[in-house]
């Protein structure tokens, strides 16, 4: 069995995005429990606003079904957002909306081809004091509502402008354990279902 393969998605495009740090600590820590990680930078991927409509007449956009291909081939998610007036970015909505419509030949039903029983882990920074987690339940709660089967820890990061050192970590070494250790429990749920998938296989 290979190892488990997960995406890594921040909700900002900026380059200096203090989120895509905490993704990347995330990262880290699936990656030293044997996961492989691929970063998507959704700049690549440009969507409109989805749109029932604009679905019907024009089919997927090609960024949509690029990333149900990407999302088909990996077994976990890690996802950070920032926080904007309490929610997730639309960014983040958006993109899984799309993602997660039916296949382009018309088949499965939306919400349960690509994110079906695929594990989550989800964090936010924010340079406020709270550290985004008033995003974190509705984040939680529409990832489920998409079938994601999303790890219980997560972390927000408050006053995250002063929170990482020259090296990128955060200086609280707890709550920097702490987010890696979001990105290890998705990767090992990620090998338990695999593991799973490969033995109902071969019987």
């Amino acid at each position: 069995m290979g190892k488990p393969c997960l995406l890594a998605l921040c909700g900002s495009t900026r380059d200096s995005s203090i989120n895509r740090r905490i993704l990347h600590i995330m990262a880290h820590g699936a990656e030293e429990a044997g996961a492989r990680v691929t970063h998507v930078d959704l700049r690549a991927y440009p969507l409109p606003l989805y749109e029932g409509d604009l679905e019907a007449d024009r089919g997927l956009p090609p960024g949509a079904a690029a990333l149900q291909i990407l999302f088909a081939d990996h077994q976990g998610l890690l996802l950070a957002s920032p926080e904007y007036n309490g929610f997730f970015t639309p960014l983040v909505k958006n993109t899984l909306d799309w993602v997660s419509r039916p296949l382009p030949d018309g088949s499965g039903r939306p919400g349960t081809v690509h994110c079906q029983n695929m594990p989550a882990g989800i964090a936010s920074a924010s340079p406020g004091a709270l550290g985004g987690i008033r995003s974190l339940q509705h984040t939680r709660l529409y990832l489920a509502n998409l079938g994601f089967l999303v790890v219980a820890g997560q972390v927000g990061v408050a006053h995250a402008g002063q929170a990482f050192d020259d090296q990128g970590h955060l200086v609280n070494r707890e709550l920097h354990r702490r987010t890696q250790s979001i990105g290890a429990s998705v990767a090992r749920l990620a090998a338990t279902l695999q593991g799973r998938q490969t033995a109902g296989m071969q019987r």
